[in-house]
């Protein structure tokens, strides 16, 4: 059997967590271009992550603080499916990716970060983006800063 190690990964899982929920505060704050915060609808917001698996990693999330995917409204799955093709758009324009994953982790055993307050992953992907140095030297390679890809991705949003 084969396995595939997300070494980067651990920096997040051994920072002290805020108190509270990050996908409550983060929005309230108004401190957009600090949180990386990409867009805002009625009932879901579009927030960069801040360990991504890949540059322009976003995930699309609900005002409102759930966990419970089948008790989201209609505005809030209307505004989450509106806001997910939006991103693909501006995520192909600005990156040009190979593909995208693009999903949910509910609950902890399902692999979520944050399993109380539920939000969609857009993950792009390259080819060969998975490679050795994760492997070899607990080394993940992000090639753009955050704050570069938010200013891009930013700028492209509302076109």
């Amino acid at each position: 059997m084969n396995h595939l190690f997300a070494t980067w990964r651990m920096d997040y899982i051994k920072i002290e967590k805020p108190a509270g929920c990050i996908f409550c505060d983060f929005p309230s704050m108004n401190k957009d271009d600090e949180h990386y915060i990409l867009a805002r609808e009625a009932a879901c917001f579009v927030i960069m992550n801040l360990y991504p698996y890949n540059p322009g990693h976003l995930m699309v999330v609900p005002y409102r603080h759930t966990n419970v995917y089948e008790s989201l409204s209609r505005a809030e799955t209307a505004d989450m499916a509106r806001l997910t093709a939006h991103a693909l758009a501006v995520l192909k324009r600005v990156m040009n990716p190979d593909g995208f994953n693009v999903g949910m982790n509910l609950g902890k055993a399902a692999g979520a970060g944050i399993d109380e307050h539920l939000h969609q992953h857009i993950v792009p992907r390259w080819g060969g983006d998975c490679n050795f140095m994760p492997v070899i030297s607990d080394t993940r390679v992000v090639p753009e800063a955050m704050a570069a890809t938010y200013k891009k991705l930013k700028s492209e949003w509302n076109i």
